[in-house]
């Protein structure tokens, strides 16, 4: 590991899709954000849809007549892939803070594995929105000329102190929770009010004010869902936030958040060189598109402007696109047609 501490018999969960070409250069990597699992798509192995249902598949941006895709769970993850929830061969019992210390490079190096042990030697491209553009720019720039494209959405070379500073509250909203017991909860019992909390105040700068300006203005609640007691449910824009933070609890382990939102904040590309722009000479890759969105809060265009700017001057072809979208830093995975048109049309050209 990238700060020291080793992990043994590690495993990455990974889904693929379509077929393998005989010269083994037809394939994408995707590399996900903080929460979603490998499963971006629905197959005949599992219907369900996938969390990038409509950019996987057939005829669709990420074309699965035309690619091989494969989408690596994030090492710590609690998806499958080994992270603080996983049982330590060693002690047979969880790593829960045992588990060293997580980076992106980590990230990034545990998903070269799974490419690897696929017997692909150079990735076609590699696709990466949000934590997985950061672990994708981590990836082309500790293993130079392995993809020859690049696609980069809403991401950035490292943290602003205003996305470094929501995501420490939602940290400690969760540490804060007698019930994560010093990390050392139950696996059944994660510290539920905690990830709530953390979660509501995710989608706040997931989102953005204009589209629930839009979407719920200041529509009220019916009075049988209000609830009893004091400074009840007023609002559907408080009904929306609740509703996510049901969703999320239980499906996610709550020290494995902590160790991926922390990578994030540790996340600096300068590290891999003189700076932004000496640490992106390093990349070696044909052709590169950059996306941002107008109303991302967490990621503002001018941080994939930078990504830009350094990158050409690096030498490979990159294409920056600004997006209007409306759902702030989650348009990637509601905003899909408009994503869609450009994604596609870039490897179209591939």
């Amino acid at each position: 590991m990238r700060l020291g501490g080793t992990l043994s018999s590690a495993r990455i969960a990974y889904e693929t899709w379509g077929r393998l070409n005989d010269r083994a250069d037809n394939a994408i990597l995707i590399l996900t954000g903080l929460s979603p699992s490998a499963h971006a798509a629905s197959s005949p192995d599992d219907p369900e849809p996938g969390w990038w249902e409509d950019m996987v598949g057939p005829g669709k941006a990420l074309d699965t007549e035309r690619f091989f895709l494969v989408c690596a769970n994030s090492l710590g993850s609690c998806k499958g892939s080994t992270g603080p929830a996983s049982r330590d061969p060693e002690t047979g019992q969880p790593y829960r803070l045992d588990f060293p210390m997580l980076t992106l490079e980590d990230v990034a190096n545990s998903a070269r594995e799974v490419v690897r042990q696929l017997g692909i030697g150079k990735l076609h491209a590699l696709v990466g929105p949000s934590m997985g553009g950061m672990s994708a720019l981590a990836y082309a720039v500790m293993h130079p000329g392995e993809a020859r494209h690049l696609v980069l959405i809403s991401c950035a070379a490292h943290a602003t102190p205003f996305a470094i500073a929501l995501r420490s509250l939602q940290r400690e909203l969760i540490r804060s929770d007698p019930s994560w017991e010093g990390g050392a909860y139950p696996l059944d019992r994660e510290p539920v009010d905690g990830m709530k909390l953390a979660r509501k105040l995710g989608m706040i700068t997931y989102r953005s004010a204009a589209e629930w300006l839009e979407r719920f203005g200041r529509d009220r609640v019916p009075d049988d869902r209000r609830g009893p007691g004091p400074f009840p449910m007023e609002f559907q824009i408080e009904s929306y936030l609740q509703h996510h933070a049901d969703r999320f609890t239980g499906g996610f382990d709550a020290n494995s958040y902590l160790y991926l939102s922390h990578a994030m904040d540790l996340f600096d590309i300068a590290a891999h060189g003189d700076g932004v722009e000496g640490a992106l000479a390093r990349v070696r890759a044909e052709r590169v598109l950059v996306i941002g969105v107008e109303t991302d809060l967490l990621f503002p265009l001018w941080q994939q402007r930078e990504l830009a700017r350094g990158l050409e001057a690096a030498g490979p072809a990159v294409s920056f696109q600004a997006l209007p979208s409306l759902q702030g830093h989650d348009s990637f995975l509601v905003d899909t047609e408009r994503f869609g048109e450009v994604v596609g049309g870039f490897l179209r050209e591939t």
